[in-house]
């Protein structure tokens, strides 16, 4: 069953996706306790919002449903880096390809740019056809960062089943919501009380 992305909204940031967008991105598919499903790049107007509230495109971007296709794509090659990270083995080569291929997408060097009133400024270029690209470079670059940076040890997928969301490890925490550590604990507490007792 598959819920609409408004009721995502309900889901709190896992910790650390407000610093990490890589984050934030593996966590926009997430599954829920009884076969629900949320996915924030749904359909092309849910993943427009997405992008738009993340400053990585204009809210009239108009995306297509071959751009979701690529983002989500992208989404899952990341989340195959995440999980061989925490378990620590070797990355798929498809999910590193995916990524480099999407790093080379943004440019290289900022471009010179006049504006009549304001002078000469330097600015990478964006133009309306080229939002998907630079949307997949920043996704990536935000990956490679995140995998690569001091919080790399910190990463962990949640421990409460059957969330899929990763985070940053504070301390002991392992869940990515209370209600998530709420759901895992009254989960051992019921395995417990219903295990038999020796004789």
């Amino acid at each position: 069953m598959s819920e609409t992305p408004t009721a995502a909204s309900a889901l709190p940031p896992a910790p650390g996706a407000e610093d990490h967008l890589a984050l934030d991105f593996v966590n926009s598919a997430v599954a829920l306790p009884g076969g629900q499903f949320i996915d924030l790049l749904g359909t092309p107007e849910a993943t427009n919002h997405w992008l738009t509230q993340r400053g990585l495109a204009p809210a009239d971007a108009g995306v297509q449903e071959m751009c979701v296709t690529q983002l989500r794509s992208l989404r899952e090659h990341v989340r195959a880096l995440f999980a061989a990270h925490v378990a620590a083995l070797p990355a798929l080569p498809a999910a590193l390809s995916a990524v480099n291929d999407a790093l080379s997408k943004a440019p290289t060097a900022a471009l010179l740019y006049w504006d009549d009133k304001n002078g000469p400024y330097r600015a990478a270029p964006c133009p309306t056809n080229e939002i998907l690209d630079h949307a997949l470079a920043t996704l990536a670059a935000n990956t490679a960062d995140l995998l690569t940076g001091p919080d790399a040890e910190r990463l962990t997928h949640c421990r409460s089943n059957p969330c899929n969301r990763y985070l940053l490890r504070h301390g002991r925490r392992h869940w990515c919501s209370t209600r998530c550590g709420d759901r895992a604990r009254a989960a051992r507490a019921y395995a417990r009380r219903t295990q038999p007792t020796p004789n």
